[in-house]
């Protein structure tokens, strides 16, 4: 039988438990799915609400319900603290209502430590799952359901991937879709490849079949995922490249934009280039993590490429593509970094020109080879953070003001929360723009004039 087959089998056993549930309950039991971390989490966790509607639980965001699930982050230690920090409000409202049951899953699981803390300071949680075998949630609930105290069941790797099973996506016109699972490249200050297992990639027929299906049923948009996309398809039995794939993606009749990340800059290929510039579908966005400008710092973190390699990359895309927009990733704060390494990342960003970046203070991660390096001062770390975000500010709000007075196309994405009478789009480029409407142009793209930048977003009228 395969997996998808007895997954459903156990869906059908879910049902008879959560009905009997809803008997002794008195009403439909609810559930609540919190997230945290990347994009990959958000898919992961649309994926546990579709099977937990399916078996017949409501949907809520109060985490006072019958069944909740933490779909956990560990790429930064603050993420675990606030994990545990919520399960301690959990288990008061366990205390007062016995047949609540708390599930724990994702990233943070797949770390020993983690599982250990958890059977000795949080024996309340119910069911405890890693990254690996999400696909086994209907099973694994219906053994939670079957049995007496905590359930673990933690994969260390597996090559399995299974995505045919019930999805609840949060949006309606767009949706994120997997094209492959894990990382080769253990950067000595990830966590990742540890708990993410090795790189999987999924059959194109596969990933072309899901998108299909997914424009049939309204989505205008997609998100290709995987830790870096730009290795995908290297692992196959027919190897195909990234760049391939999109050319076969953007045949898909009735999608209008493709997404994707991350790229690690090592593997972005020419092809990919020449793909982009010459694509109507793909947008205008390329997340580019940096990580630092310091070329001996890169080395430290084993990321494989120079501060003038990446220059040399990124200028060539601007050049190649000049209305890209080009976001990074950047870590301050790494073991052994000086202000003389600082002032490279500032160059970096004062010669590309980042449309946004998202800046991270180095996190220390137990079992990281970084780890075990000499750390650099909090107070040192702090001002060299002040200096960079700065840098990353004036440099984003120049190249977000370059469009205003255009008329640019805008996927409008929800009534923006705060003045109802307005919706908020996402142009190709990844910028947010307001414009007066309501929610019957959601999912709607339409053409927009920026009247007014205001720092990182802009306020438009929509062309009639």
């Amino acid at each position: 039988m395969r997996e998808e087959e007895l997954q459903f089998e156990y869906i059908e056993k879910l049902k008879a438990y959560v009905s009997n549930l809803e008997r002794e309950l008195g009403h439909q039991p609810t559930c609540c799915v919190t997230t945290f971390g990347c994009q990959m989490n958000a898919r992961d966790s649309e994926k546990l609400v579709g099977i937990l509607q399916e078996a017949g639980y409501k949907l809520t965001e109060n985490e006072n319900s019958d069944f909740v699930i933490y779909n956990t982050c560990t790429v930064r230690d603050n993420a675990n603290q606030k994990v545990y920090g919520r399960l301690g409000v959990l288990n008061g409202y366990k205390k007062k209502n016995p047949r609540m049951k708390i599930a724990l899953c994702g990233c943070m699981m797949q770390e020993e430590k983690v599982i250990d803390k958890l059977r000795t300071s949080y024996p309340f949680v119910d069911l405890v799952f890693g990254t690996h075998n999400i696909f086994k949630f209907a099973e694994l609930l219906v053994s939670m359901f079957e049995s007496k105290g905590m359930i673990v069941d933690i994969w260390k790797d597996t090559d399995q991937i299974v995505e045919d099973l019930p999805v609840s996506r949060k949006y309606s016109y767009k949706s994120g879709v997997n094209i492959m699972f894990g990382c080769n490249n253990f950067c000595s200050y990830c966590i990742v490849p540890y708990v993410r297992g090795r790189e999987r990639s999924r059959e194109p027929k596969d990933i072309i079949r899901e998108i299909e299906n997914l424009v049939a049923d309204g989505v205008v948009e997609v998100m290709l995922l995987g830790q870096n996309v730009n290795s995908y398809g290297k692992n196959l039995k027919n190897p195909i490249t990234f760049a391939e794939l999109l050319q076969e993606i953007e045949k898909i009749e009735g999608l209008q934009r493709i997404r994707f990340m991350t790229s690690h800059p090592k593997d972005l290929s020419p092809e990919l280039i020449k793909v982009m510039k010459q694509s109507g579908k793909i947008c205008k966005h390329l997340h580019l993590p940096l990580q630092s400008g310091s070329t001996r710092i890169l080395e430290k973190m084993n990321r494989r490429y120079t501060k003038e390699g990446y220059l040399e990359l990124a200028l060539k895309i601007r050049k190649e593509i000049p209305d890209i927009a080009i976001t990074t990733d950047i870590i301050v704060g790494f073991p052994g970094e000086t202000i003389e390494d600082v002032q490279d990342t500032l160059d970096v960003i004062r010669q590309v020109k980042f449309d946004n970046a998202f800046t991270f203070i180095y996190s220390q991660r137990t079992g990281t080879p970084a780890a075990a390096m000499v750390q650099v001062p909090e107070e040192v770390v702090k001002k060299h953070f002040d200096m960079v975000l700065t840098e990353v500010q004036n440099t984003a709000r120049e190249q977000v003001s370059k469009y205003e007075g255009q008329t640019m196309e805008a996927l409008i994405e929800e009534v923006n929360e705060n003045d109802s009478t307005m919706v908020t789009g996402r142009l190709s480029n990844n910028t947010i723009v307001h414009v007066k409407g309501d929610k019957s142009l959601i999912g709607k793209i339409l053409p927009v004039q920026l009247t007014s930048c205001h720092g990182f977003y802009y306020i438009g009228d929509i062309k009639r």
